[in-house]
């Protein structure tokens, strides 16, 4: 089915395209839930230690890079990445030898999120395209780099070749410059709109650009850049404390099919706009967990700076204060403890016994073999618990 077709198959085919709409009473309380984060989130970064120092945006700008790579199934190395983002940013990172692509990611990055106030423009969106791909010309597939893509059509097919599924397929090329162009004033003028907020134009600016399709490859990588220029313009602040991107990442599947269910409907986009605010607010949550977790570590080694503790159990406790995937959320054994501190059986019961007299550590409910231990104040009522013995 091509544009000329009497019934809309792609969303860009609708007679009122680009008119996008929404339901207010879908997506106003969404809304509200999360600008109520964000203010929250803002609200805790004058509690931060050192809330202006630019390793705090360094890890963010990092993560967001590495995890929309990973959205698209590439796989960065994040110390060359880390070491091009910290020479940017005047953080001394120990020189790890760096590559022209985590230079370009690191320099796109930059002028998406730090110069918020420059214009979008077509030239910009080159640039951007060139520092995605700068080994493109010895690359052994024929890539466009820095222009629109060519005259043959733009599908996103998955399946077997003799039996392809086409997800989607984007405007003809022929339309596509006026496209841009007006795409690309929307997101100039629209930063001054008082009727658009400024949380569902960067959700609109994603759908809009990735709908267009305009560049070969990296679409979805640029879209994902777009959205956060928006963030940062809406609030340059809190922008260095959290990246979507890692949020999507965990729920790629549902990403790609909501993409996929708008782009073939109306311009009613409130099904992509709630499904944005979500993950958005998912983010702000993370983000404002993570807060809490460093405010709590501050708090600990205030506390216990003169405990006299070994740097294997300061090793174990910062672990378990650091949290996520990597931080033993349900508490930690005696065999763990073994494992991350590298002591002897007896030299771990002997640490957590120690740890424990000290007021460091708690038991959780059990016993025997099955024993675990958490850093006291880190159970769900924020308290802190009881002494007990080992």
């Amino acid at each position: 089915m091509n544009a000329s077709s009497t019934t809309p198959l792609w969303i860009w085919q609708q007679p009122d395209w680009p008119a996008f709409h929404w339901r207010a009473a879908v997506i106003q309380p969404r809304l509200q839930e999360t600008w109520r984060s964000l203010g929250m989130l803002l609200g805790r970064v004058g509690s931060l230690p050192a809330d202006n120092d630019p390793a705090v945006m360094l890890d963010t700008l990092l993560q967001n890079i590495i995890t929309s790579s990973a959205i698209e199934g590439e796989r960065l190395n994040a110390a060359s990445v880390r070491s091009s983002l910290a020479r940017r940013l005047g953080v001394d990172d120990g020189a790890a030898v760096v590559s022209s692509r985590s230079e370009g990611l690191a320099d796109m990055m930059m002028d998406a999120i730090g110069s918020p106030d420059t214009t979008l423009t077509r030239e910009r969106l080159f640039q951007w395209h060139r520092w995605l791909f700068p080994d493109a010309e010895t690359s052994l597939v024929r890539l466009r780099v820095g222009e629109w893509r060519g005259e043959e059509p733009m599908q996103v097919v998955s399946g077997r070749l003799d039996k392809p599924k086409v997800h989607f397929e984007a405007p003809p090329r022929q339309v596509l410059e006026d496209e841009m162009a007006a795409f690309l004033a929307w997101f100039d003028t629209s930063r001054h709109d008082p009727t658009l907020d400024p949380l569902l134009r960067a959700g609109i600016a994603h759908f809009w650009f990735v709908t267009l399709h305009p560049f070969e490859d990296g679409n979805g990588r640029l879209a994902r850049a777009i959205a956060d220029r928006a963030l940062a313009q809406a609030d340059r602040q809190s922008i260095r404390l959290y990246t979507m991107s890692a949020a999507i990442l965990a729920e790629r599947q549902d990403y790609y099919q909501v993409l996929e269910s708008s782009q073939r409907g109306t311009t009613d986009l409130s099904d992509w706009l709630t499904w944005f605010l979500d993950i958005l607010l998912q983010t702000l949550e993370d983000a404002l967990a993570g807060i809490e977790r460093t405010l709590a570590k501050s708090r600990f080694w205030q506390r216990f700076a003169e405990a006299g503790l070994l740097p294997e159990q300061t090793k174990v406790l910062n672990r378990l204060l650091d949290g996520g995937e990597r931080g033993f959320e349900g508490g930690i054994s005696a065999a763990q403890y073994q494992k991350v501190a590298k002591v002897s059986k007896a030299t771990a019961t002997r640490h957590l016994s120690d740890l424990l007299a000290k007021g460091c550590l708690e038991k959780l409910p059990g016993g025997g073999r099955s024993t675990r231990y958490r850093v006291v104040g880190s159970g769900p009522e924020g308290g802190e618990a009881a002494s007990d013995t080992p």
